[in-house]
């Protein structure tokens, strides 16, 4: 029985794989257009599975293809480099190279052959020792501009980088229009993906997990096959997989396994941290520019891309949400402090309903009092390593995971690839609320956020959702003011509208985020007060 592959490139036989035809014959079509070209990606986007894929088409129309792999090159001499790389050729081609251990050489043994069809596809370029590379390199162009004559048809580089750069900087060939993109999964090839198991295991994915999937994945490879896998590891027994299995899994991933894959998001996004916590929280649109040195990191590592405007959107949902939770700061002892001032009798009718109302109100008090402070993150020497940004919605997420610890309930981030937007669902004895946490830049924007959480609201089959502003006290705006409204926006889920309850929440600048005052309470650089 086949499974969900994790790790590595795909088994056809041992792992469910999608024939991916369209991208295949792009790759076809390169390689007999004498195409020299590359394929770029971040790790787990399927490139291995696909050149392999690639390999196994062109064998069968008369190509000889040699796959040779150079990870953790970097240390390797040159003479390890040649030894490596004359293995492959022998190893895939059959070419007899009589002892020769020169880098040009080799390729002019190569380019006397001229009564075959060979195709060398080079994995992990950017790990080869940057004291050849360029030599390399330069070979491949001089055999390129002679393919006509002889057998090496075509040559593929795969990194995990732009590799297009680094090339282009050893005037390679190879240049921007010669680039093969390998897009994530679309979502129909995840939805055929995921019948697959079904059809071999009778083992089946409810509708909403299937499209939960689809979403919170961005159809990234390796965390779709990453969320069937732990599907079924996790729930052997289930006969059909229901959306509470899908949040335990999701869960899984931000909150209790180390995923290697998301780590090294994690990792990257931390190094341009300001700007990635500007993505997370202001929803102003920011131009997307590949010139610009944070963003072109972002994208070539898998965090960002852009939109149909040309701005910039978060890759993966999932990522988004991941990146949100780890830039939190550690606030245990504000928690604690909030935990300990909640009465539940006030925060329940006599019913037993939720007032939800109360919670907000409660919120906006605490607020005002405690200021955000204590979620303002610092380094080692004070300095402020997070935006105010985060702190604001970081102190309403603590307060909120606060009260729910108290009256057991739940809940849950939506994160969407848009900028500056997440929802907080939360679910207390079975009543979920849908609640949007944003920071006021501008009034188009905060109109607009009204528009979008009433389309998610209609989505969910939900009629009422909170939308909590923070909104600096100098700021004044007749139409920014608390109401309750009817936003029509129907949907084949909800034709009668949904209800948006705007809540205010003010601060300070110069009260809550003055660096002096931060420095004089003692802060540890873990971003919170000792005494609370």
């Amino acid at each position: 029985m086949r499974t969900f592959n994790t790790s590595g490139p795909n088994i056809p036989t041992q792992h469910y794989t999608l024939s991916r035809q369209k991208l295949i014959a792009k790759g076809i079509n390169l390689v007999e257009n004498s195409r020299y070209f590359t394929i770029w990606a971040p790790r787990q986007t399927g490139k291995s599975t696909y050149f392999r894929l690639l390999a196994k088409e062109l064998e069968q129309q008369g190509y000889e293809v040699a796959h040779i792999n150079f990870e953790s090159f970097r240390e390797t001499s040159l003479i390890g480099f040649v030894k490596t790389l004359k293995e492959g050729l022998i190893k895939f081609l059959g070419i007899d190279f009589n002892g020769e251990m020169e880098i040009s050489r080799i390729f002019k043994t190569i380019e006397l052959i001229n009564d075959k069809k060979y195709v060398l596809i080079i994995d992990e370029v950017e790990g080869i020792n940057p004291e050849y590379l360029g030599t390399f390199l330069h070979s491949i162009r001089n055999a390129y501009h002679s393919r006509t004559d002889h057998a090496l048809k075509s040559v593929i580089l795969v990194g995990v980088s732009n590799i297009t750069g680094v090339v282009q900087n050893h005037a390679s060939p190879f240049n921007t229009n010669d680039n093969l993109n390998v897009p994530y999964f679309t979502k129909d090839e995840i939805f055929e993906l995921l019948k697959m198991h079904e059809d071999e295991t009778g083992q089946l994915f409810s509708p909403e997990v299937k499209e939960k999937i689809a979403y919170i994945t961005g159809g990234q490879p390796g965390l779709v096959n990453g969320f069937g896998y732990n599907l079924v590891e996790n729930f052997p027994n289930s006969s059909l997989f229901q959306y509470e299995q899908y949040l335990e899994i999701e869960k899984n991933y931000t909150s209790l396994y180390i995923d290697k894959n998301i780590s090294n998001i994690i990792n990257k996004g931390k190094q341009h941290r300001q700007f990635i916590e500007r993505l997370l929280f202001d929803e102003r649109s920011i131009p997307f520019e590949i010139y610009d040195e944070r963003i072109k990191f972002l994208t070539v590592n898998g965090l960002i891309t852009f939109d149909e405007n040309k701005n910039i959107i978060f890759n993966v949902p999932l990522y988004k949400k991941c990146l949100q939770v780890a830039f939190a700061p550690p606030v245990n002892g504000e928690a604690d402090y909030i935990g300990g001032r909640i009465d539940l009798d006030e925060y329940f009718t006599e019913n037993k309903q939720l007032n939800i109302d109360k919670i907000i109100r409660n919120y906006q008090i605490y607020a005002k009092k405690r200021g955000f402070r204590y979620f303002m993150e610092q380094d080692e020497n004070g300095n402020n390593i997070g935006l105010k940004e985060a702190a604001l919605v970081y102190s309403f997420e603590t307060y909120i995971q606060a009260f729910l610890q108290e009256v057991k309930g739940s809940s849950y981030l939506e994160a969407h690839v848009a900028l500056g937007r997440s929802d907080l669902i939360i679910n207390v004895q079975g009543t979920e609320f849908v609640i949007e946490a944003k920071v006021f830049k501008g009034i188009s924007s905060f109109k607009e956020g009204k528009i979008q959480l009433a389309y998610y609201l209609n989505s969910l089959g939900l009629k009422t959702g909170i939308y909590l502003v923070f909104m600096d006290n100098e700021l004044q705006h007749k139409a920014v003011k608390e109401e309750v409204e009817i936003i029509d926006v129907s949907t084949p889920f909800n034709t009668s509208g949904a209800e948006i309850t705007t809540y205010l929440v003010r601060y300070d600048v110069e009260k809550d985020f003055s660096e002096d005052l931060r420095k004089s309470e003692g802060r540890t650089k873990r971003g919170y007060n000792k005494k609370s």
